[in-house]
């Protein structure tokens, strides 16, 4: 798969234009997930100087991108038909709907091709086999109705 992965509150702790401390898990996943042949884009809002650094960050840790900010690594702003948008397969964020899941989740989930329903599932409520089944919404907010 080709993964996007945002860099602040991702990979890092928020502390724009400064970098934070690593979210725990971060580097070692994303390490496994490209040892795994996955493409990773680090996708970030950052550019010149922090940009360099973020990388620079990275590579430190032994943690490589397949390309930055762009879908490929040739790819860049003068060329014709150029777009800040990425196509991916995924995109890991801490902006998205529900925060960002810890690092084992997503690893989970990426390897087994498992939603976020099914994991909560296993671990919260009952197994998909074992008689009732709830959908993660109807469970969330069954307090609320």
């Amino acid at each position: 798969m080709i993964i996007a992965v945002d860099f602040d509150g991702t990979i890092v702790e928020h502390r724009y234009p400064e970098i934070g401390p690593e979210i725990p898990f971060a580097i070692e996943t994303l390490k496994m997930l490209s040892d795994e042949r996955h493409q990773l884009i680090l996708w970030t809002v950052r550019e010149g100087r922090q940009l360099d650094e973020a990388v620079e960050f990275c590579k430190r840790r032994g943690l490589t991108f397949y390309a930055v900010n762009s879908n490929y690594p040739e790819e860049n702003a003068g060329h014709r038909g150029f777009s800040r948008k990425v196509k991916a397969d995924l995109f890991i964020d801490d902006r998205n709907l529900g925060g960002l899941p810890e690092w084992g989740i997503i690893y989970k989930m990426i390897k087994n091709n498992m939603t976020f329903e099914e994991i909560y599932r296993e671990r919260f409520l009952q197994r998909p086999d074992s008689g009732t089944r709830k959908g993660l919404f109807s469970h969330a907010f069954q307090k609320l109705f």
